[in-house]
């Protein structure tokens, strides 16, 4: 064999193998990852490990790959069972595996999606016939507040519109995390805004607080009133007297529960390609005060969003067709 046709072969495979995702090698060490898989939006805990000495060549699949028996489709692209539970469709409706990064969709499939070490990996298998795309949860609190999402930190800014004693709730729950917070006032409520001076960053991850009444005016919040599909948030507001009372929604986004004007909500969404916002609301003062106290990770563990009521606390969607 030539050296040129040697060489010409050697780079080929080379190739071949940026084109299969395997690179030449595992890499530097870059951390751990958390891994976690569920079902039924969150309701059956199925695996979770911390997984360490993850490499810089790491991604979604090779970490689930390690850690579970997979059956995948599409040349390897997607998931298609997690240790024997496999996508399908029954009933006249479609089930399968979809994943978060620290509480965010990914944008990218698992198999395209470099892992950078200090990650929370979470795998769950549900009923997607209503609604497909879910853009943020809280189950992984404190992320994406801490560490950021899809490799970048990001500012976190607490926006308190008529939150009152909530807003300093939320702010202390997220310095506890060790998340520094920048914490502004809306116009109009009396306060100065204890920030720095100019336009609150693009690029800041939102936690909104106060009463649904005054939440629905800002644009991400309002999705939770188009429905799910929009929003990703199994849970709506209907006119109670003066305020609004919450409404807990099934997975087909039909109205199961009305929790009253005295419930609370944690809920986070996301509109178009901006940061995840997060809601802290409901439809009293002392119904977002209750909220507010859900900020840890008893509480919203593994939940796509968490509603309060009467010192209860209620996963959301609620069980409707499973």
């Amino acid at each position: 064999m030539s050296r040129r046709r040697g060489t010409a072969i050697a780079g080929a495979l080379l190739a071949l193998l940026a084109i299969a995702g395997c690179g030449l090698g595992p890499g530097d060490d870059v951390g751990d990852a958390e891994l976690t898989v569920t079902r039924d939006f969150g309701a059956t805990p199925l695996l979770q490990r911390q997984v360490g000495d993850v490499a810089e060549s790491d991604t979604v699949m090779r970490v689930l790959e390690r850690n579970a028996e997979l059956t995948t489709r599409y040349g390897g692209g997607f998931v298609q069972a997690i240790d024997g539970l496999e996508a399908d469709r029954r009933d006249g409706r479609s089930y399968d595996w979809f994943f978060f990064v620290d509480g965010v969709e990914s944008p990218i499939g698992a198999a395209d999606f470099t892992l950078h070490g200090g990650e929370q990996v979470w795998w769950d298998y549900r009923d997607w016939t209503a609604v497909s795309r879910i853009p943020a949860v809280v189950g992984s609190w404190p992320a994406p507040f801490a560490g950021g999402y899809e490799g970048e930190t990001h500012p976190v800014a607490v926006e308190c519109q008529g939150g009152g004693g909530a807003c300093a709730e939320v702010r202390e729950r997220l310095e506890q995390a060790g998340i520094a917070v920048r914490l502004h006032f809306s116009l109009g409520s009396g306060r100065k805004r204890d920030r720095p001076s100019g336009k609150l960053p693009a690029d800041a991850l939102r936690v909104l607080v106060g009463p649904w009444a005054r939440l629905r005016s800002d644009a991400a919040a309002k999705q939770i009133e188009v429905g799910p599909e929009e929003s990703g948030v199994f849970a709506e507001f209907e006119r109670s007297g003066n305020g609004y009372a919450l409404v807990g929604l099934d997975e087909s986004g039909d109205p199961v529960l009305n929790f009253g004007p005295g419930a609370g909500l944690v809920a986070a969404t996301r509109r178009y390609e901006a940061p995840p916002v997060w809601v802290v609301t409901g439809g009293t003062p002392a119904a977002v005060v209750a909220a507010a106290e859900l900020l840890d990770g008893a509480d919203l563990r593994d939940h796509y969003a968490v509603a309060t009521e009467g010192g209860k606390q209620t996963a959301l969607p609620l069980a409707g067709r499973r």
